[in-house]
């Protein structure tokens, strides 16, 4: 490890894979051994969200969504470990592996979890959003979907971005590796190194917030960082 350069040396801690010498530091970035002051939460009555051991755990019955505090600008890319939990708990269906990015309100300037904006967790509530979002697995893992929502009750989607197949279905117990861009106004969700959507949005959201969001299972999520797209 002698070879590598400091800056490498702090993502290698994390056990990710990466190469060459040019890595941006990072922005943002959450071990989740230190608790849960980067984040706000709006869940349903009946979940949880606890963060230790190097782990952000979503328990959740009725809808949750779990919000970064800081506000993003692009050029920038969010990434992260997330694995879906089936292991017999009552909370452990398979579904809903989503996120929004580049998120703000339509109604107001502050922040979406702001006090006063009545979000409870329940999906609806995030209606009025401008935001980049994916349902991965969602609908009880037969929809993979992305949509860029307009601040209406529309949730817009192209017929492109509704896909069915079992390759963009989730694996149970499988750990995800998901990189969220937002830059040059294009929006991209990718899993696992392979782009699976791609936006290139006509009025392009170039800040904003990062929230990771589910409904009844069982998520558990690791090395979260966010940083500069590469050139």
């Amino acid at each position: 490890m002698t070879h590598l350069r400091p800056a490498l040396l702090i993502f290698a801690s994390f056990g990710l894979c990466l190469t060459g010498a040019t890595t941006p530091d990072p922005l943002v970035r959450d071990d989740f051994h230190h608790g849960m002051n980067a984040w706000s939460v709006e869940q349903m009555p009946g979940g949880k969200v606890t963060a230790r051991d190097g782990v952000l755990v979503i328990e959740d019955a009725a809808g949750s969504t779990v919000w970064l505090r800081k506000k993003l600008t692009a050029p920038v890319q969010i990434e992260y470990d997330i694995t879906v939990v089936s292991a017999g708990g009552r909370q452990d269906r398979v579904s809903d592996m989503n996120c929004f990015w580049m998120a703000s309100d339509s109604r107001s300037p502050e922040p979406p979890f702001a006090p006063g904006h009545a979000r409870s967790g329940k999906f609806a509530d995030y209606d009025s959003l401008l935001t980049y979002y994916v349902g991965y697995g969602g609908n009880s893992n037969s929809t993979t979907r992305f949509r860029r929502y307009d601040g209406t009750a529309t949730r817009p989607l192209l017929p492109g971005h509704d896909l069915r197949d079992k390759k963009f279905l989730l694996v149970a117990n499988h750990a995800y590796h998901i990189r969220l861009v937002a830059r040059d106004g294009v929006a991209e969700f990718w899993r696992d190194g392979e782009k699976v959507f791609t936006f290139r949005d006509p009025a392009p959201l170039s800040s904003g917030w990062f929230a990771f969001r589910t409904v009844h299972s069982h998520l558990e999520i690791r090395n979260f960082r966010v940083t500069r797209p590469a050139q």
